[in-house]
């Protein structure tokens, strides 16, 4: 039996251990760790124009903390689909369109490869231009706007930092009033980011969290039972995304989730010692088609209509 809050428990356990690292403690996270990262943020977003906050395209709610809308309610917010290039384009712009009306500027990108980076400078300004005329009329001029990335861990902050940067950007260095020790990335004239990424953590209210966020590869897959995992990917997929596995392997679709992944071992070639079929393998060749794109761009999470 496939057991969701099984594999939520260990997604839950596993993400907040990456909170600590990220964040270099020796020591368990728990919930008082959590409210001191939170009391930083507050701490450096009262240092920033805008917030740049990081989701995954293909689940887009499971990979953001809420908390950060109140963290963040005085300051212009971009989000930004990362590898929105893997996810269902109709719902790339579902997601952009449902962020938008909630007063979010929104681009879709892929960090690993620069697509849609180029835009995100000019959304920065237009995201910022009360800032900038209010700069103006104080005559103030030419000063960066001021930005910091946040966002769950494994969602890819450090890969967008590196690749919006590029090998050119330098460090600024500390700045009059600024808490000591801060630094700070020039990106280009008009932007600086805060070099240390915010962390945030999922919220796990509910179970499906986990699971979309195991899917998508944030979760080390040795920490999960894989087989358990594809049944409930090989279910959803045959539900919103009919005709993709039987196209992708030559597979019927029909039957039980079991059976499916049966005949995705057999198409493959998955066997063991004695002609046993390897549900194993054919589950991480499953993921691997879905999370790399080979089976087409696909979404998890769909936007609320």
């Amino acid at each position: 039996m496939f057991s969701t809050f099984a594999v939520t428990r260990f997604v839950e356990r596993y993400l907040l251990n990456s909170c600590k690292n990220e964040v270099n403690m020796n020591v368990q996270w728990y919930p008082g760790h959590m409210t001191k990262a939170k009391r930083q943020m507050q701490e450096d977003i009262k240092l920033i124009d805008l917030i740049i906050e990081l989701v995954d395209a293909r689940v887009p709610l499971s990979s953001r903390n809420p908390d950060i809308d109140e963290l963040g309610k005085n300051k212009s917010r971009l989000i930004l689909l990362n590898k929105s290039d893997l996810a269902d384009e109709r719902q790339n712009e579902a997601w952009k369109t449902y962020f938008q009306a909630k007063g979010f500027y929104v681009v879709k990108v892929d960090s690993r490869n620069g697509s849609g980076m180029k835009a995100i400078n000019n959304v920065i300004q237009e995201a910022c231009k009360e800032k900038i005329e209010r700069d103006r009329r104080r005559g103030i001029k030419n000063r960066p706007i001021r930005a910091m990335v946040v966002g769950i861990p494994n969602v890819g902050k450090s890969t967008f930092i590196n690749t919006f940067a590029g090998r050119a950007c330098a460090k600024t260095g500390n700045k009059p009033g600024v808490t000591k020790g801060k630094q700070w990335i020039r990106l280009n004239k008009g932007v600086e980011l805060l070099d240390t990424p915010g962390i945030l953590w999922p919220k796990f209210e509910d179970q499906q969290v986990g699971i979309r966020l195991a899917c998508v590869g944030s979760i080390k897959d040795d920490i999960l039972n894989m087989e358990e995992l594809a049944l409930w990917l090989i279910d959803y997929l045959r539900e919103n995304y009919k005709g993709i596995l039987a196209e992708r392997y030559q597979i019927t679709e029909e039957g039980t989730s079991v059976e499916v992944l049966e005949a995705i071992a057999r198409a493959r070639g998955c066997l063991k010692k004695q002609e046993e079929l390897d549900y194993a393998k054919a589950s991480l060749i499953l993921f691997d088609d879905f999370r790399s794109g080979k089976m087409g761009r696909i979404t998890l999470e769909w936007a609320p209509l």
